[in-house]
C-alpha cells in the first residue's frame, strides 16, 4: 500500500513538469487551433502558468459543453487547454502515485495496461473457471446510475484526504473540484475526473472483495460484474452491496442491473461473453458496419485513399480481434483493400 503523500507539491511544481504536461497534453492535438496558439508562445505561458500555481492565483476555467452519440447520448465538458495542462501535471505528479497502487487487480478502466480488452478476457477467464469449479452459477451484471453526475465531492474529498495530506495539492484539487459549481457531480472529459471517479468507486472495490468476500469480481468504471456459485449468495451480496453504496457514497444501481443464469452469458465491455465464446454485441457490428459502409462511399467519390480508411479503422480492428468474428469479417471484408 503506497504512503500518504506529504511535502511533495514545491519538488514537483518546475518550469520543467509543467512543460512535460502540455508536450503529454498535446499529443494527438497539434492541428487543433488552441494548441497551436498556445505553442506559438508556449515558454511565456508555462512560465505565466508556474507562477500562477506557486502563488496560489490559478483559478480554473469554465468548460465548453458538447453531445457525443457513442456509445451512448453524454454531454461532455472540455476545460481550457492550459487547465487540461493542470490536470497532466497533477495527475502525472501526485494522482496516480497516490492512488493507482491501491486499486484492486480487478479494476480496468483508465489504468496504464488495463482497458476493456482485458477486462472482457478476465472475465472470460473467470466464467471457465466457475464452469469447471461449480458447473453452473450465476452473474450478477451492475451498472451505476448516471455515475459521473451522481459523485458526491464532499465524499470524494474526504477519500482524497485520507491517502494525500499535503495542504498545497489538496488546494489544487479542490480548485479542478470546485471548477463545477454543483455540490454532485464531475465533468467527463478531465483526465483528473478518470482517476477521481476510480478513486470513488474504489471504496466499494475493496467492499466488495475484503468484507463481502467476492472472489469473481471485475469492474470497467460504473460497469461490474460478480460471478457465483450459488443465487441464495449472489442475491445476498446484491442487498448488502446495494445498502453500502446508497449510504456510504450516495449512488444507486440503475435498472440494468440484474442476476444471470451462467449460461446466458454477460455483456461487458462491448462484448457477448460465454465460457468459450466472446462476441460483439449488435450495437458494436452495427457501428462497424456503418463506419465501414461510409469509408467505402468516401473511396468511391474520390475523398478517401485506402490507407485512410485503414487508419480509420484501426480502432475497430483492434476492439474486433478479440471476438469470435470469423463470418463477419468474411461478408463486410470479403474483396475490398482493407
Amino acid at each position: 500500500m503506497p504512503k500518504t503523500v506529504r511535502n511533495v507539491f514545491d519538488k514537483a511544481l518546475t518550469y520543467n513538469n509543467l512543460m512535460k504536461a502540455h508536450e503529454k497534453t498535446q499529443v494527438c492535438k497539434t492541428t487543433k487551433s488552441n494548441v497551436i496558439e498556445f505553442n506559438l508562445k508556449k515558454e511565456e505561458y508555462i512560465s505565466w502558468l508556474l507562477e500562477q500555481i506557486k502563488t496560489k492565483k490559478y483559478k480554473h476555467g469554465g468548460y465548453t459543453q458538447f453531445y457525443v452519440t457513442e456509445p451512448k447520448l453524454r454531454k461532455i465538458e472540455a476545460s481550457r487547454y492550459i487547465d487540461r495542462i493542470v490536470h497532466r501535471w497533477c495527475y502525472d505528479n501526485f494522482l496516480e502515485a497516490a492512488f493507482v497502487p491501491q486499486f484492486i487487480k480487478e479494476s480496468y478502466a483508465c489504468i496504464k495496461g488495463k482497458g476493456m480488452h482485458r477486462a472482457a478476457l478476465d472475465v472470460q477467464k473467470g466464467m471457465r473457471e466457475c464452469k469447471k469449479k461449480y458447473g453452473e452459477y450465476y452473474i450478477l451484471k451492475m451498472d451505476i446510475a448516471k455515475y459521473f453526475q451522481s459523485i458526491d465531492k464532499e465524499i470524494l474529498f474526504k477519500i482524497i484526504k485520507r491517502k494525500i495530506k499535503d495542504k498545497d495539492v489538496l488546494w489544487l484539487i479542490q480548485e479542478i473540484l470546485n471548477s463545477q459549481k454543483q455540490t454532485k457531480g464531475l465533468p467527463i472529459g478531465n483526465l483528473t475526473s478518470q482517476i477521481f471517479a476510480n478513486v470513488y468507486y474504489n471504496e466499494a472495490d475493496w467492499y466488495i472483495k475484503q468484507n463481502l468476500k467476492v472472489r469473481y469480481y471485475y469492474r470497467y468504471m460504473d460497469d461490474s460484474i460478480i460471478l457465483m456459485h450459488k443465487k441464495e449468495d449472489i442475491k445476498r451480496v446484491k442487498e448488502e452491496l446495494t445498502d453500502f453504496i446508497n449510504n456510504e457514497l450516495k449512488l444507486e444501481f440503475n435498472s440494468k442491473t440484474n442476476i444471470f443464469k451462467s449460461k446466458q452469458g454477460v455483456n461487458f465491455c462491448g462484448y457477448k461473453i460465454n465460457e468459450y465464446r466472446m462476441k460483439l454485441r449488435d450495437k458494436g457490428k452495427k457501428k462497424v458496419k456503418k463506419k465501414i459502409k461510409y469509408l467505402k462511399n468516401q473511396i468511391k467519390i474520390g475523398k478517401m485513399s485506402s490507407d485512410e480508411a485503414k487508419k480509420y479503422l484501426c480502432g475497430h480492428f483492434g476492439y474486433m480481434k478479440y471476438a469470435n468474428i470469423y463470418n463477419l469479417q468474411k461478408k463486410l471484408f470479403a474483396n475490398e483493400e482493407y
